[in-house]
């Protein structure tokens, strides 16, 4: 989407549990117990159990200690992984700021249509400290700047890269793409093997229950698109491991599969949908916005009387836009910090889902709620919808896509040479 509220629309972001109607209490008898140990960092068996509570809360599993020792071996798991993470982040020197942190927050509330503040309260009532989540983003957020600051300059492509991405693009047009989401469930021990394969056999269990898949898959996949919810977008059978192309072949639009046995652990996979490529029609939007940056920025997720004066006088002018010109104007009247024409807008591929449904439903030449951010506020509106023939990807697209593949295959190599030479102790 260009730069369309990029404030709100962050890549690098799990997104927000859902939960439950009702819980049980939070255990406490094994708070002080020691369950792993990494590198001589200390899992408590209460970090573990918080976290399976969260895990439990998203998939609207009633975390019952019954449920919550279920989960448990797979949530271990994580959390080592994690703390292999964290203390590569360490040693490299990166750093997770505050606004990036309340930039991630404020995209998991505008993507649960929850209030500033909104999610704070949310796992509260459920019984979860707030900084477990906190902690679960500060470290997605840096383990991909870790990422990127080892890939350096293998992130930088020729045009050679992307003609030969194109090529292939372009010989594929008539072939049928399928749009996946996945989870996917490391194996990386014989001891892991059951476990893991009880693990996705609950996962699966409750997403045909309804439990909202991209939820679930930022939680715990460990594949790279766990940061968008498991989206892999549209793909064809031959960019798919084997076994995974052999199911997915036979699903219909909507079906989850059973967990399927790839090299290094099991894979989950919900077909979203399929076409043929160069036959499907697709949305395109002409938009403008305005955005207004707060005196100060919103801290600790909570919005205070500068940022709700800023608003309340946002608003007041914006209203009185009629026209796509009205908000061009707007804009440049508060700075052009962000541009107020984003360029052509596929309506498929707008994040969070929250705005996705809002640009559909909104009628042509009308004013949207206001889109509140952690940095400031921002209103759209729609000049122009057309239906046009979906054409090859842009060459920035096809960029993000090479740098998407050579990140995810960077982070299962590190990880993997983490693994091997640390020194990681479970009870």
């Amino acid at each position: 989407m260009k730069f369309l509220l990029r404030a709100a629309l962050l890549a690098t972001v799990c997104a927000a549990p859902a939960f439950a109607q009702s819980a049980a209490p939070m255990p406490s008898s094994d708070s002080a117990g020691v369950a792993a140990a990494v590198n001589g960092q200390v899992i408590t068996t209460q970090d573990i159990t918080v976290r399976a509570r969260l895990l439990a809360l998203s998939m609207d599993m009633n975390p019952t200690p019954q449920v919550i020792k279920r989960l448990s071996p797979q949530v271990t798991k994580q959390l080592i992984d994690q703390a292999l993470q964290q203390q590569e982040i360490e040693k490299l020197g990166v750093n997770v700021s505050t606004q990036e942190l309340a930039n991630a927050i404020s995209h998991l509330e505008q993507s649960n249509n929850l209030p500033p503040g909104g999610l704070e309260a949310k796992l509260k009532a459920a019984g979860v400290p707030y900084s477990t989540l906190l902690a679960q983003i500060r470290t997605s957020i840096g383990w991909q700047k870790v990422l990127h600051k080892v890939l350096g300059p293998r992130l930088q492509l020729t045009p050679g890269d992307v003609a030969a991405e194109k090529a292939a693009l372009k010989a594929s047009l008539g072939a049928p793409q399928y749009h996946l989401a996945e989870i996917f469930i490391p194996v990386t021990d014989p001891s892991d093997e059951t476990p893991a394969q009880n693990f996705a056999n609950t996962v699966i269990a409750q997403l045909r229950r309804g439990a909202p898949f991209p939820i679930v898959a930022a939680q715990f996949s460990q594949a790279q698109t766990a940061l968008s919810g498991g989206d892999l977008g549209f793909v064809q059978l031959n960019q798919l491991d084997p076994a995974v192309a052999a199911t997915v072949k036979q699903m219909p639009v909507g079906a989850v599969s059973n967990p399927i046995r790839v090299p290094g652990g099991y894979e989950i996979v919900q077909l979203l949908d399929k076409h043929d490529i160069g036959n499907q029609m697709q949305t395109i939007l002409d938009i403008r916005q305005a955005y207004g940056q707060y005196p100060k920025p919103v801290t600790g997720a909570q919005l205070g009387p500068i940022q709700i004066n800023f608003i309340n006088q946002f608003m007041a002018k914006a209203q009185k836009a009629k026209t796509c010109s009205d908000i061009e104007a707007l804009d440049t009247a508060y700075g052009n910090i962000q541009p107020s024409d984003p360029g052509p807008v596929n309506l498929a591929t707008v994040t969070p889902p929250a705005f996705q449904q809002l640009l559909a439903n909104l009628p042509l030449n009308t004013l949207s709620r206001p889109l509140v951010q952690a940095a400031g506020v921002s209103v759209v509106m729609i000049c122009n919808r057309a239906k046009e023939k979906a054409q090859l990807p842009s060459d920035k697209e096809i960029e993000n896509m090479i740098i998407d593949q050579r990140v995810q295959l960077e982070s299962e190599q590190m990880m993997d040479q983490l693994r091997h030479r640390s020194v990681i102790l479970q009870g």
